[in-house]
């Protein structure tokens, strides 16, 4: 499926890696190695603040989890 939210096609069961990048340091931490489906229900489920600096990442391409939710 082509999502239309700055990625390149990818479905449910696209394999994604979900992490935080800390925004004042600088630092990436991995949340989630998995699906599309797991990593926006991991994501889903953080506080908005941490929300904020939420990534999803393909082979392909990266993305803002908040700009992905907004299409």
């Amino acid at each position: 499926m082509c999502n239309g939210r700055g990625m390149r096609t990818v479905s449910d069961e696209s394999s994604v890696r979900l992490y935080h990048l800390d925004e004042e340091g600088g630092i990436a931490t991995t949340l989630f190695y998995g699906t599309l489906a797991e990593a926006l229900a991991i994501a889903a489920a953080e506080p908005e603040d941490i929300q904020a600096g939420l990534f999803l990442q393909t082979s392909n391409d990266v993305v803002s989890y908040t700009d992905f939710l907004a299409g």
